[in-house]
């Protein structure tokens, strides 16, 4: 009798192990492999920001004065691995008339006259704003940092201190007024 139920019970325990793995095996699909294009751009960005907007001289005749507070400039920037240099300037319109009394016949202060110094940048002893920068007109400028770039720098930012002084020791026949003039700071990446 045991013969009889092994040789009985035999193809229903090999039904019962072959069937659920041949249902399982044979139960799925799958369905075609599809992408999808992923594009990101994180786009340069370069910009500055200096504080305060109005910076005071008491000039005295034939002498030189301090500004009332240094300009403090901070340049933030994120840049292609194709740019060398990351340049600030700093410059006036013109040379001749950094700053002016604004009459008929204008009395005019020169760009040789006014003069920065940035300790943490390019001309750490004060220094005319006479040379032709990389930005503004000819003779009216002056640059105030230079940075190489590397893989290591391309995203940063930095904050330097522009002093000023106007030297009238130059222009002995300068009348008695009030002189204005804008500086104007420009960051270019090359």
């Amino acid at each position: 009798m045991l013969a009889f139920n092994v040789r009985r019970s035999l193809p229903r325990l090999l039904t019962l192990l072959f069937v659920p793995m041949g249902v399982s095996a044979y139960g799925q699909i799958v369905s075609g492999a599809q992408t999808v294009a992923l594009n990101a751009v994180l786009a340069e960005t370069l910009s500055i920001s200096a504080t305060p907007s109005t910076v005071n001289f008491t000039l005295a005749q034939g002498a030189t004065s301090t500004a009332s507070t240094p300009v403090v400039i901070t340049t933030n920037w994120l840049l292609l691995p194709t740019r060398a240099n990351l340049v600030l300037d700093g410059y006036f319109s013109s040379s001749s008339a950094a700053l002016t009394d604004g009459a008929t016949t204008p009395d005019n202060i020169p760009t040789s006259a006014v003069l920065g110094k940035v300790s943490t940048g390019t001309p750490t002893a004060y220094t005319a704003f006479t040379q032709t920068a990389v930005l503004g007109p000819a003779g009216a400028g002056l640059t105030l940092f230079t940075v190489s770039l590397t893989a290591s720098n391309r995203a940063s930012s930095r904050s330097d201190s522009l002093n000023l002084e106007i030297n009238l020791s130059g222009l002995p026949q300068l009348p008695a007024g009030t002189y204005t003039g804008t500086l104007t700071l420009l960051a270019q990446a090359l």
